[in-house]
């Protein structure tokens, strides 16, 4: 075998070997800590930048290793796979770096960072799963290693809201395993394939089909947060604010996401999911996710709780724009996974830095926050732009295309979905931006003239600044052929059309 069939593999180890050895030392043994983290990191990127360049000249990595009789462990970098595991390597690198400062000296670091590292190994190899199964191993193990991550306070609240995401997690996974069981008797393999594996059981398997199809949407519906799956999600906003952006915008929802995604385009296939009638209660059941979440957000005054449930209406625009059945909405959704992620690591970014540094948790709190901390202020008001559609933001980018792809399919009723999902957005996001420029701060805090410190530590500062530059730039320059969206496009005529 050759060096690129190994090169999957060394990807999935670059963050689960540094885990282990993490969990090894003592709390004192903090630069080796960051040493490992770091390390761990750039070699994943190295590799996945190695990968990018190959598959886009035409080249394929895979390896297998045997399982259970016709089952293999496969890891697979495809255009769509490598897609998801750039965003997960990038935002991963620059959690790090805002975690490092933000635990900075408190209790069961290495703890905290081993399990950190075994959620990334976990989530990359969910990205370059080759079949179902192997798929469905990564995504329990990310299931496992996300609860002492969300608990790690300690607190009652914390265990309360790590039994809850258990609860919820452990159920979608055991209709997941049901559902893939069911499918594997029925067609013999689990390989997931460009135009899905399914399309030879329909005329005679088509009542089975729809029910299995259910009980995999419903699996990873649960990690997705669709409505009536997403109670664990706002309780989850316990955790620290790294585990938060890691929940949000690189690991647990998008893994759920991302699985949405693979189970319609290769596992049954857009004309098999649309013969069998899935494809339309799909995009009503996202649609009226998306709107729910955004009517949630609109009541809530913890600022964590109202990101929480925009994260549950935003993801759903992923599920969306896959359900209509078209390049160019498809295009739409499978940026969003991008957009998306940059945009709500950056607003997380900032409330961790809010509650880090003045102790501000809720949005009734912040007044004039602007004037105490303007660059933390400044990345999140890009992210709240981006997130209502404001141009040019990359927020705007994903709702065109869906829009476009709406019309383009006939399915016009979307189109009222985006415009009052904006309108909502703006509803829950403008009274925050209001309230930090134009209020006048409490008189608790020291004039903007007289700060006893800086703003923050720059390992707090420095991560919202770069996603949300990576925000503006993903909109600026989407026609580049070098941004997201040109790798979208080469996904959808590779693999989805």
């Amino acid at each position: 075998m050759s060096l690129n069939t190994y090169i999957p593999l060394f990807v999935v180890l670059s963050s689960f070997l540094p885990a282990l050895i993490i969990f090894r030392l003592s709390e004192k043994q903090r630069t080796l800590r960051t040493l490992l983290n770091l390390l761990g990191i750039c070699i994943t990127l190295v590799l996945v930048l190695w990968m990018f360049v190959g598959v886009y000249y035409g080249q394929s990595y895979e390896i297998r290793l045997p399982l259970i009789q016709n089952l293999d462990i496969s890891l697979r970098a495809g255009p769509f796979a490598l897609f998801f595991t750039g965003l997960s390597s990038v935002l991963w690198f620059i959690t790090t770096v805002y975690a490092i400062g933000y635990l900075e000296g408190s209790a069961h670091s290495s703890r905290f960072f081993g399990f950190f590292n075994l959620c990334i190994t976990a989530t990359i190899g969910i990205a370059l799963s080759g079949n179902l199964i192997t798929f469905l191993l990564f995504y329990e193990i990310l299931t496992l290693s996300a609860y002492p991550l969300i608990i790690h306070r300690g607190t009652e609240e914390s265990r309360l809201a790590g039994a809850v995401y258990l609860v919820y997690t452990l159920i979608g996974g055991a209709l997941l395993l049901l559902g893939t069981v069911w499918l594997y008797t029925l067609s013999d393999t689990l390989e997931f394939t460009p135009k899905g594996f399914v399309s030879t059981l329909t005329q005679e398997h088509s009542f089975a089909l729809v029910f299995i199809f259910i009980l995999l949407i419903a699996g990873f519906g649960v990690k997705a947060a669709l409505f009536p799956l997403h109670g664990w999600l706002p309780k989850a906003m316990v955790a620290p604010a790294p585990v938060s952006a890691l929940l949000h915008a690189v690991a647990v929802v998008k893994a759920g996401a991302f699985g949405i995604v693979r189970v319609v385009y290769e596992v049954y296939g857009l004309e098999t999911a649309a013969f069998l009638g899935l494809t339309t209660p799909l995009a009503v059941i996202a649609s009226f996710t998306i709107i729910y979440g955004s009517l949630r957000a609109l009541f809530q005054d913890n600022l964590k709780r109202r990101l929480a449930y925009s994260t549950i209406s935003q993801v759903s625009y992923i599920i969306l724009g896959i359900a209509l059945v078209g390049p160019v909405a498809t295009t739409g959704g499978v940026i969003h996974l991008v957009h998306q992620g940059v945009m709500k690591i950056t607003l997380f970014f900032g409330a961790g830095n809010f509650a880090e540094t003045l102790g501000v948790h809720h949005i009734s709190q912040m007044n004039g926050i602007a004037k105490r901390m303007p660059w933390t202020m400044v990345s999140f008001t890009v992210g709240a732009l981006g997130m209502i559609g404001i141009p040019p933001i990359a927020g705007f980018v994903t709702k065109w295309y869906l829009g476009l792809g709406a019309l383009e399919c006939g399915q016009e009723w979307v189109i009222f979905i985006l415009a009052g999902s904006s309108l909502l957005n703006a509803g829950y996001f403008l009274p925050i931006l209001y309230r930090a420029w134009f209020l006048a701060p409490p008189e608790s805090w020291p004039d903007e003239h007289n700060f006893p410190k800086a703003e923050t530590k720059l390992s707090l500062l420095w991560p919202p600044l770069i996603t949300a530059f990576f925000s503006l730039c993903f909109g600026l320059f989407a026609a580049s052929p070098w941004s997201p969206l040109a790798w979208v496009h080469l996904i959808t005529q590779r693999e989805f059309f």
